[in-house]
């Protein structure tokens, strides 16, 4: 008897703390929000694909300049990530590519449910910085391979980030490839010298080896309250859980909303607690 009152109240103190907490989080996002709010004017920009290219070339451009990523992979994963710059994260935190908060992360925080409930992503004070983030990203060990490559070689950039583990869906590829083909972004990658490419790989892979005594400070994702979400089935299925929103569902499993109402013959964004959706 005195075991079951036991359980009893750890379950109750299980869920004050879960409820402290997400108020915690709710409460942090909507400083975020507020902030965002009074910084446009109560008033965003709101893109279409086109539109978001041709807000964000520009910047994908100096970062493939700077660093050797294509233009056009940016881009595409920036589409791709932020629902075309109209993602919550992308309006409020000006993160356009779902960037976590690791452990030597000094700025503000904006939670959404992803591979767990109440992940932390990090919030930017302008779009251009978490362009600049996202190269930085990449600029470790396991991507070293990649800017090897030719800045203008999208469909290897492709590939190698599916190899070097960037995405878990195997046709994350082919949506890049078929993002940039579908809007010529590949207009705006550039070729270069022999000269050109020697002088950015040294400079690139300097930096790389400078990270990695630091890599798991810098890459490794802070610790969140425990999973939110079941995975993946073996059928290529998932189950709808508390917290669950269509967009998230879809960025975990690097498709598009569009994508993945198509999947599911869906004419709606609505969903279900425990409803199974296709996802690969």
């Amino acid at each position: 008897m005195r075991s079951t009152k036991h359980l009893i109240l750890l379950a109750a103190i299980l869920i004050f703390l879960s409820s402290c907490g997400s108020r915690k989080f709710s409460k942090n996002n909507k400083q975020i929000e507020k902030a965002a709010n009074k910084a446009n004017n109560n008033s965003y920009k709101s893109y279409n694909t086109l539109s978001y290219i041709d807000e964000f070339k520009g910047v994908a451009v100096e970062e493939m300049n700077a660093n050797g990523i294509p233009a056009s992979i940016t881009l595409a994963q920036g589409i791709l990530e932020s629902g075309s710059g109209n993602s919550d994260l992308a309006k409020y935190a000006n993160n356009h590519f779902g960037i976590k908060c690791t452990s030597d992360w000094r700025g503000k925080n904006y939670f959404r449910d992803d591979d767990q409930k109440n992940d932390c992503f990090r919030v930017y004070k302008d779009a251009r910085e978490s362009f600049r983030d996202h190269s930085e990203f990449l600029k470790r060990k396991r991507y070293s391979f990649l800017f090897q490559l030719d800045k203008n070689d999208y469909k290897s950039w492709a590939q190698g980030l599916k190899t070097a583990g960037y995405a878990t869906n195997p046709k994350y590829p082919d949506l890049l490839i078929n993002t940039i083909e579908k809007y010529q972004l590949y207009q705006y990658d550039q070729s270069e010298s022999e000269k050109q490419k020697i002088a950015r790989e040294d400079r690139v892979f300097t930096e790389i080896n400078q990270n990695i005594p630091q890599e798991k400070a810098k890459f490794t994702p802070v610790d969140t309250p425990p999973p939110g979400a079941k995975p993946i089935l073996a059928d290529g299925t998932y189950t709808v859980v508390k917290g669950d929103t269509l967009y998230n569902i879809a960025k975990r499993f690097n498709l598009t909303v569009d994508q993945l109402k198509m999947l599911n013959e869906m004419t709606t964004d609505a969903i279900k607690l425990g409803q199974v959706l296709k996802v690969k």
